[in-house]
């Protein structure tokens, strides 16, 4: 599978993101629409669905309020309305601690915390692009999970940029920052990672 490539040359807004077919996902990054892959692998879902889990169980009753895949995260620039917003993204996981910004369509704003599952097919979309945009629109820690490395690289906003990474491998737990007590075991998904290459 190749890396996400643009749908065509043209400049796209949210309002006419919400017109295309919902059976095909696209992610739109300064007005670019990324096409996204139809079904990701088993192992993705793994991963996701026990990060998912394990910060449910550990949020209940905080107000923090963690979802995955697909949830449109819109990151307007400024203060335009929504369908001139020309960032939407899905990430794989996230969690939201202020009830403001959620509504009906997704989720407008920075959340709190955000999680992608790294393929090789979308390790340059998930590690330049999509870094640069949680970046500028101020999302506090950004985890990439790469199940085939069986890494974790870990960005903390210092001030208004991202600092150096941490980079852990998939063992032990490794705690969220920015969420106060929350940490992430990596003991169920051993069984579940996919081999690794002698």
């Amino acid at each position: 599978m190749t890396a996400p490539e643009p749908r065509d040359d043209r400049h796209h807004t949210y309002g006419e993101y919400l017109t295309w077919p919902e059976d095909v996902r696209y992610e739109l990054i300064d007005g670019v629409a990324y096409l996204m892959a139809p079904a990701p692998g088993l192992s993705h879902q793994d991963v996701a669905g026990e990060i998912y889990l394990q910060l449910r169980q550990q949020l209940d009753g905080t107000g923090c309020r963690p979802y995955i895949a697909p949830v449109d995260v819109r990151l307007p620039k400024g203060d335009e309305a929504d369908e001139e917003i020309d960032t939407v993204v899905q990430p794989d996981v996230l969690v939201v601690c202020d009830p403001g910004r959620l509504d009906p369509r997704g989720v407008r704003g920075a959340p709190d915390f955000v999680v992608e599952v790294v393929s090789p097919s979308s390790a340059y979309h998930d590690h330049r692009r999509k870094r640069a945009v949680y970046e500028r629109a101020g999302v506090p820690e950004y985890w990439l999970v790469d199940p085939v490395e069986r890494l974790v690289t870990v960005y903390r906003l210092q001030g208004s940029e991202y600092g150096k990474p941490e980079i852990h491998p998939l063992e032990g737990q490794i705690p969220v920052k920015v969420l106060d007590g929350v940490v992430i075991d990596w003991e169920p998904l051993q069984d579940r990672l996919p081999e690794q290459a002698p």
